[in-house]
């Protein structure tokens, strides 16, 4: 079932809760959300068939007992994007139940150091540094759990959606690896993975190596305010 349809009729939550309750990713059968800091996305795929059903994201927050979303884009229904709505979420321990879908807790934000919405904010190409502005409508999002990620391609003033992938991943000294599981252009990678390095500096994660056609890549990625 989709976001849009889901969160149309999310339940009350159980008692006390806050922001810090939906830290991290959660998964349902063939879907993930990813909420990291003041930032969600929702993506539903199979791996098994290697198809990609849809995305929906923005950013969130949680407003006097109600779960409040301004969608940045939605490919299930693309006049969404630019949209809030307010809605209740049920929240029990380690299960999020949206509807009658139950969402299990993968991680709480633990333990990547990458963790958080980044915007591309530039690259290095032949040794000059070309910088982005991440205050225009055409945004490319990399938003990270603390095991899950996924990157987004969309215009926040039209709706307009280019491209998503996603997965897991993991940091070791200085490596960054993503396992794809889903693809929107090109199935053919789901399963692949791929190791760049990166290191943070002044708070950019700058981010290196070869990309998936085998063409070197210096990017760099700033967090979201």
């Amino acid at each position: 079932m989709f976001l849009l349809i889901i969160l149309c009729q999310i339940i009350p939550a159980f008692g006390q809760s806050s922001e810090s309750n939906y830290r991290g990713s959660w998964e349902s059968e063939n879907a993930v959300i990813i909420f990291s800091g003041d930032y969600f996305s929702y993506a539903e795929f199979n791996t098994d068939s290697k198809t990609f059903e849809g995305t929906s994201g923005g950013k969130w927050s949680y407003e006097n007992g109600s779960f409040a979303l301004f969608m940045e884009y939605n490919t299930y229904e693309k006049a969404l994007a630019g949209q809030k709505v307010n809605k209740n979420l049920k929240y029990d321990k380690s299960k999020l139940f949206l509807d009658d879908i139950e969402f299990q807790r993968i991680d709480n934000g633990q333990p990547g150091k990458l963790e958080g919405a980044w915007l591309f904010s530039g690259r290095k190409r032949d040794g000059e540094i070309q910088t982005r502005d991440t205050d225009q409508p055409r945004k490319t999002m990399k938003i990270l759990s603390g095991t899950r990620f996924q990157w987004i391609a969309y215009n926040v003033d039209t709706g307009e959606f280019s491209g998503t992938g996603g997965g897991t991943y993991t940091t070791e000294n200085g490596k960054y690896t993503e396992h794809i599981d889903f693809f929107s252009r090109d199935n053919s990678r789901v399963g692949a993975s791929l190791t760049f390095n990166y290191e943070l500096i002044d708070g950019v994660w700058n981010h290196s190596g070869l990309n998936s056609r085998g063409e070197p890549l210096y990017e760099f990625w700033s967090l979201r305010e």
